[in-house]
């Protein structure tokens, strides 16, 4: 893929487990994204975006995975022949006491979701180990070839591949919780369960390893289903764009197996910010995610081969990828509490959680940026760590997701080392003045909405239809976009879509930026969110698109609208 800023391009963002079909098992998956792929292709878009497809928690988000490495199993395709292994007679048999209807109407959901997709994944790791069983290292043939690429993936992904199954079967062994600390003393430290392995039984050992090498087929089949699907899109002429978070979960294989590289007492986020009115705990005290932060001299020691290996892994699957909240790199903001008691906390002033803490407070990590000299360090730091995942990116494109408390120094250091940052249009407001569009950057990802924000036709309804405490922040946010589109008011009734929908999708087409993203539900102008930072709303993660692929394509008014955002594009020179 010829991925050059030189050539401005546009894309979508979805999240994967969002997109229907009318087969699918209750999620979006990768024979899923493939209709996507040709939707987004056909009308004109060079770029699908994804949310993170790293394993997930008991959470299900996938920004908290429980591992950096290992792929979601929910986003792969299972279908008789699909993996290979398995076979018509156990997908039907699987399949027998399912309700499909009821498992794909409304929101994901995950328990059943899960549970369904191990099942198959089982009877298609059973049949591939009795094959493996009768066919001799030598033997040649199919099953013989399977085997052998099997062993091959096994060995060139052991460095983390072999934590993480150790990890994964440690999980089973406690009813599947990925809380370490909570397992059993002899399970809580890699080292004390390993040798806790090791004084097992014979038949207790195998049935152990089994279910290692179970983990470790799900991660294969994982591997040549996402290879195919990105192979698939660049036939297309469509790029795919993945995504790192920053952190990982304090329960993942990565902490498990590595703890000297993660400072457990302190967990990483973001600042106060008053921009998000949905959550009082942000607004007061800063987002607390929970992730644990780095010792990055331990890592720098170990030349980031942590980093190098998540970045080795992404490029497997996308042709370029977004860090979610870079900033991280410079200084990220660190909590001496979990998550978990944020509650406890909302209430307090300052000096009262002081003495709760023990003095210990919400801070800049390592330090903040209140002078020029700490300024100077971060930044310093802060580029040396990412040199490490640019020197490991190759030919795949690095975006930064550069958004929140941003100091001076760090667009302008993303920018030195090519890395391409966002502009929001309504947030890039400076002495009084929206940015206008031809003046952005061309090394920048310009859209209106990422998955924590709100789409444009809510925050409309917001403004002008329901009457709402945030409803003046919504207007004056809308004034800006307006601003941005050189929208003027032509008669007494706007209309969304008939009026503002095509200003504001023709403004961002138009700026100079190289990719201008579109959020899939400012696309089809729905008000529908994925997920409300701060919140543990249900509908996290788990809210679907109402509608199939197939029934987009159909439906005469999307495809009036396609037919529209295809002209825009190739009038702003993005085809």
């Amino acid at each position: 893929m010829e991925l050059s800023p030189e050539k401005k391009i546009a894309g979508i963002l979805a999240p994967l487990f969002g997109l229907r079909s009318e087969n699918d098992l209750g999620i979006g998956d990768v024979a899923v994204l493939r209709e996507f792929i040709d939707w987004a292709a056909e009308i004109g878009f060079k770029l699908v975006q994804l949310l993170p497809i790293d394993e997930m928690g008991g959470d299900n988000s996938p920004y908290n995975a429980i591992s950096a490495l290992a792929i979601e199993p929910t986003t792969l395709h299972l279908a008789p022949g699909s993996p290979e292994d398995l076979t018509r007679e156990d997908y039907e048999a699987t399949l027998a006491d399912v309700d499909l209807t009821k498992l794909r109407h409304g929101a994901v959901k995950y328990g059943a979701v899960k549970k369904l997709k191990r099942r198959l994944l089982e009877k298609a790791f059973a049949n591939f180990s009795a094959h493996g069983a009768h066919d001799r290292p030598s033997s040649a043939g199919p099953a013989a070839d399977r085997q052998s690429n099997f062993r091959n993936f096994c060995g060139q992904e052991s460095v983390w591949l072999d934590d993480y199954t150790f990890f994964r079967a440690l999980m089973e062994e406690n009813g599947e919780s990925e809380a370490w600390d909570k397992w059993p003393a002899e399970h809580r430290h890699i080292e004390s369960a390993r040798a806790w392995l090791e004084q097992q039984s014979s038949e207790k050992k195998k049935q152990f390893h089994d279910r290692e090498n179970f983990f470790r087929y799900v991660q294969w089949i994982a591997d040549e289903q996402w290879s195919a699907v990105k192979s698939y899109a660049e036939e297309r002429g469509i790029a795919l764009m993945g995504d790192i978070p920053f952190g990982v979960s304090y329960y993942s294989a990565d902490v498990f197996s590595r703890p000297e590289e993660f400072a457990l007492d302190w967990c990483g986020g973001a600042p106060p910010e008053s921009h998000f009115k949905d959550d009082q705990f942000t607004q007061k005290w800063g987002q607390n995610w929970g992730i644990p932060i780095f010792h990055w001299e331990t890592m720098r020691r170990r030349n980031f081969d942590w980093w190098r290996q998540r970045v080795r892994g992404i490029r497997r699957t996308f042709h370029l990828f977004r860090i979610d909240h870079v900033l991280g790199f410079y200084r990220i903001y660190a909590f001496p509490w979990r998550p978990q008691q944020n509650k406890k906390f909302l209430p307090l002033e300052w000096g009262q959680m002081l003495e709760r803490t023990k003095g210990r407070a919400p801070h800049f990590h390592p330090r903040d940026d209140s002078t020029p000299e700490s300024g100077e360090a971060n930044r310093r730091e802060g580029e040396h760590y990412l040199r490490a995942v640019l020197e490991e990116s190759g030919g795949a494109r690095v975006i930064g997701e550069d958004l929140g408390t941003v100091p001076d120094y760090v667009r302008p250091s993303l920018r030195s080392l090519g890395v391409a940052g966002f502009k929001i249009p309504q947030w890039e407001f400076y002495h009084g003045r929206v940015t206008p569009g031809d003046e952005y950057d061309r090394l920048s990802v310009a859209t209106y909405a990422t998955h924590d924000h709100k789409p444009m036709r809510a925050l409309w309804e917001e403004a002008f239809e329901d009457a709402t405490s945030t409803s003046d922040q919504a207007r004056a946010e809308l004034e800006k976009i307006a601003t941005f589109c050189g929208f003027t008011r032509t008669n007494d009734h706007i209309d969304f879509e008939r009026d503002f929908y095509p200003a504001m999708m023709e403004a961002l087409f138009k700026s100079e930026s190289w990719i201008a993203i579109v959020m899939i539900t400012d696309l089809l102008a729905r008000k529908y969110r994925f997920n409300i930072p701060g919140t543990a709303a249900s509908s996290n993660w788990a809210r679907r698109m109402q509608r199939s692929i197939s029934q987009l394509r159909s439906s005469p008014k999307e495809r009036k609208r396609m037919r529209m955002i295809r002209e825009l594009l190739e009038k702003t020179g993005r085809i």
